[in-house]
């Protein structure tokens, strides 16, 4: 041993048990990947802003794309979306009520809160996979993608129509809707001889996907599929891993550790999961 060398008491040196801020390696890990997670969900909507931005005037808005609502005829703008956010918001509460539960060692408590939050979870993802498919179904009326030209707009502004998207007024398909809006702050609506002129070299499009999109330009839809789809496969994983636990739980595996750390970590999972979620719903739906 060198002269410099300390000696170190094995009864008083760190063993490596405990992080040395008083929370376990495995709370640590778990913050440490929701900062990054935070920053890949931050950099997604950063750009879904920016993009937005781009095309501020011709942006689709949510209110009329997401409107139907299971057994219900008619429109009903956000009103699913607000249904998927409670139940998901409610979630996070059955979760915090777990992990109480878990520090009173209620093994009973544990389950009934822990198997209502996979039940949210499960109801949150399907609703999503619903939402997906009338996105991507479209309505029945569809729109139209105007073709290559140029249009010169109530306020003397031209613009080009190439990708443009136009939307029927009514079944009658007598009067389009352009994306521009007036003074009024109505849809700017051509008939006549102008719409047909503008109906030159256009097509009917139906439902969305990540090229062509009914209601809007085609980054909506991107964006859309993208930041939603991340979104509900965090849910989806965060449904996998309560299940697990829910498992453990019945096995009595954290009953034999002496505590419910581990679902105390999952709960951090799917709190995250959940306020990425009303981000998500201000920037996407509301904004």
């Amino acid at each position: 041993m060198g002269a410099n060398t300390t000696a170190v008491d094995a009864k008083t040196a760190w063993g490596g048990g405990r992080a040395p801020f008083g929370i376990s390696y495995g709370k640590m890990m778990m913050w440490f990947f929701l900062i990054s997670d935070a920053l890949t969900f931050g950099g997604f909507l950063a750009s879904y802003g920016l993009t937005r931005h781009h095309f501020q005037d011709i942006w689709p808005s949510a209110e009329n794309v997401f409107t139907h609502f299971p057994f219900l005829e008619g429109d009903h703008p956000l009103l699913y979306v607000a249904f998927m956010t409670f139940i998901l918001i409610m979630s996070s509460v059955t979760m915090v009520l777990a992990v109480e539960a878990g520090h009173r060692m209620s093994r009973r408590e544990v389950l009934i809160w822990l198997g209502l939050t996979i039940l949210g979870g499960l109801i949150f993802v399907g609703s999503q996979a619903w939402e997906w498919y009338h996105f991507i179904h479209g309505t029945e009326l569809g729109a139209v993608e105007l073709g290559k030209g140029y249009l010169t707009l109530p306020s003397g502004q031209v613009v080009e129509t190439k990708g443009i998207i136009a939307r029927w007024a009514s079944e009658a398909k007598d009067t389009l809707l352009l994306p521009w809006k007036d003074d009024a702050g109505n849809y700017i609506a051509l008939t006549g001889q102008e719409m047909q002129k503008v109906l030159a070299g256009a097509k009917e499009i139906f439902g969305a996907n990540l090229i062509h999109n009914e209601y809007g330009v085609p980054a909506f839809g991107d964006f859309f599929f993208f930041i939603t789809g991340f979104h509900g496969t965090h849910v989806f994983s965060g449904v996998v891993l309560n299940f697990v636990i829910f498992i453990n739980v019945i096995k009595g595996t954290y009953e034999k550790r002496g505590h419910y750390e581990m679902v105390e970590k999952v709960g951090l999972y799917w709190h995250f999961v959940d306020l990425v979620w009303v981000f998500v719903f201000t920037f996407f739906y509301l904004v």
